[in-house]
């Protein structure tokens, strides 16, 4: 690997989410596998996977109401047990679950944010949380309602600040009206470069962060295949039939990329994200502690300018096939239009 005095940037131990948030450790830790979306996890690795990541001086903790139904709020709340003041919560409402699991749509209306947020409050023992955020865009609600709700919260002191998660320019533009908005979370990898166009320019303009997940594609760059009847990637485009085996070719190439730089397919993937994005946090979703020690050593092997283009010759834009979610699910995102 070149000179890592060369390197793009060098990465301080604490980024600020925008002109306006906290300054947290440069990577953050999402929770959602956690809970069983990609399969069983078990309880206690769980626990102990998020005690080790403060221990190792990650901060910000993402979650949602609705992983596990539940589940991950209640699982923090264990796992948090002395270490509340560690740490900022990072939290999604609005999708809507059945008892079965089905999903049942979105409700971002001003009275739900507050019942959300209520509950959230309770599962994770807390008293208020630190940043708040829909998960995904309400098409029946205006953006300036759900906002203007979470602002409520804010002065009533059960939540700090505002983000939000997968919508596009006009949606931002709309909300930070009506608040300072910290940061928005989106999907972002050497795989998914689509915010690079729009979104992180207007992020910059108005002086806010973004939270990064998905930076491993759904184990997609790391090798991981889908495991079973509770593992959501069965559905993924980016997964299956002819869509991939041609991905499966382009990231055999990867993993020979991060070999010969002494890289495991986790640090590359993260350390391309640290890249290029250097002032915004991607969050790692490691289900245990040997994979988040894995992935946290690309933070002190950054990778250099000719690197970034080396690889980014192997992995073009184009190169992975298929959408990020299926069909039906890419219609409804905001953020993809």
């Amino acid at each position: 690997m070149a000179n890592q005095e060369s390197a793009i940037s060098r990465h301080p131990r604490s980024t600020a989410l925008g002109k306006t948030g906290p300054s947290v450790f440069p990577v953050g830790l999402g929770c959602m596998a956690l809970s069983g979306v990609y399969g069983p996890a078990e309880d206690a690795e769980s626990v102990a996977t998020i005690r080790h990541a403060i221990d190792r001086g990650v901060t910000l903790l993402d979650t949602g109401d609705f992983y596990g139904n539940g589940h991950n709020e209640l699982l923090l709340r264990r796992a948090l047990d002395g270490l509340r003041d560690k740490v900022q919560l990072s939290v999604k409402f609005g999708v809507m679950r059945g008892p079965d699991g089905a999903a049942l749509g979105i409700d971002n209306r001003p009275t739900a944010v507050k019942n959300f947020a209520t509950y959230s409050l309770r599962r994770l023992g807390v008293e208020v949380i630190d940043i708040y955020r829909p998960a995904r865009l309400d098409p029946q609600v205006p953006i300036e309602d759900t906002v203007g709700a979470i602002a409520d919260l804010i002065k009533g002191g059960f939540v700090r600040h505002i983000g939000l998660s997968e919508v596009g320019v006009d949606t931002i533009r709309r909300a930070s009206r009506v608040h300072p908005i910290v940061d928005l979370q989106i999907e972002y990898a050497i795989a998914t470069r689509g915010p690079e166009a729009s979104i992180f320019p207007a992020l910059a303009e108005l002086g806010m962060s973004a939270t990064l997940y998905g930076i491993f594609s759904r184990g997609l760059l790391t090798g991981s295949k889908p495991s079973g009847k509770g593992d959501f990637r069965q559905h993924l485009p980016r997964f299956a039939g002819s869509q991939g085996a041609k991905n499966a070719s382009v990231v055999d190439k990867f993993h020979v990329f991060g070999a010969d730089r002494r890289l495991t397919p986790a640090q590359l993937a993260l350390a391309w994200v640290l890249a290029k994005q250097p002032t915004l946090v991607p969050i790692v979703g490691a289900r245990t502690r040997a994979q988040l020690d894995d992935a946290l050593v690309a933070l002190d092997k950054p990778l250099s300018a000719s690197d970034v283009a080396a690889l980014e010759a192997i992995v073009p834009r184009d190169a992975i096939g298929g959408t990020r979610y299926p069909a039906e699910h890419m219609d409804h995102l905001d953020s993809e239009r």
